[in-house]
């Protein structure tokens, strides 16, 4: 019995076999039927769209030999599914250093007032706290500030940080701070009655912070005002869910806490 070939093409007509090429982006080829140039934006199942240098998109099936890649012609794939990019930027904006191990803990610190305040520094700035050895504090009220400082004995080679809420002129907490700081002890706080109010309410998908009356809690007030749970627990780690970076964050918090960073690292 002969066995024959099912495709009976004579030899001289049959297509050479061109390589395959993966789509991946940024890659330059030509169209066949049409002569359109450009680089690849977008792979697709069955289809690939190009950019050319005018910035005018057209959208091609991955036929085969439908490409010309440097003057010779090639089957465009689908790339496959590559790794998800690592991060190049920590959640404050600072340049990420894949790998990187926690550096030694310094000698200076930087104390929080506040646990929501606490759990936000670490979200946005904990990344770059690690790799400059920066061990942040709990505070638990302003009050104890004199004697944390007293005991800690700041000198320049072990600097103390302090972040406080609604650090404003003529407040208790102004007071305070003004008797601490020294040379080795910056005291900085923002203008927030609380935490909750320097993210940013775009994040939140709400148009503002609401007003809460004057003797009413102003936690519970913004979840009444608001619609919320009167859960502030709950109510807390719903906003910071909603925040991924510096973004979600108002200035005159960022501002304050890079201030700290940089006064507890300098040389």
């Amino acid at each position: 019995m002969r066995s024959y070939n099912p495709d009976l093409t004579p030899p001289w007509k049959r297509s050479a076999p061109v390589p395959e090429v993966p789509a991946d982006r940024d890659l330059v080829v030509e169209e066949v039927a049409t002569g359109f140039c450009g680089a690849v934006i977008r792979c697709e199942a069955g289809t690939v769209t190009l950019e050319d240098r005018f910035g005018k998109h057209r959208v091609f099936p991955l036929e085969p030999r439908g490409f010309l890649l440097e003057g010779k012609v090639v089957t465009l794939v689908r790339p496959s599914a590559a790794a998800p990019a690592r991060p190049t930027r920590t959640a404050s904006g600072s340049v990420a250093v894949p790998g990187a191990r926690a550096r030694v803990a310094r000698a200076g610190r930087i104390y929080v007032e506040g646990r929501h305040d606490a759990e936000l520094v670490e979200r946005v700035w904990g990344d770059d706290l690690r790799i400059e050895g920066v061990v942040v504090e709990y505070l638990e009220g302003v009050d104890d500030l004199p004697a944390i400082v007293a005991e800690f004995g700041p000198a320049p080679d072990a600097r103390l940080g302090v972040l406080v809420d609604h650090l404003v002129p003529g407040s208790k907490e102004f007071r305070i701070a003004a008797r601490v700081t020294s040379p080795d002890v910056l005291v900085v706080g923002h203008p927030y009655i609380d935490v909750w109010e320097a993210v940013k309410p775009s994040s939140l998908g709400i148009p503002a912070w609401p007003t809460v009356p004057r003797g009413q809690d102003w936690k519970t007030g913004v979840c009444r005002a608001l619609g919320w749970p009167e859960n502030t627990g709950a109510a807390w780690q719903h906003i910071l869910s909603r925040v991924t970076s510096y973004k979600d964050l108002e200035p005159a918090l960022l501002g304050r806490v890079e201030e700290l960073i940089d006064f507890v690292t300098a040389p």
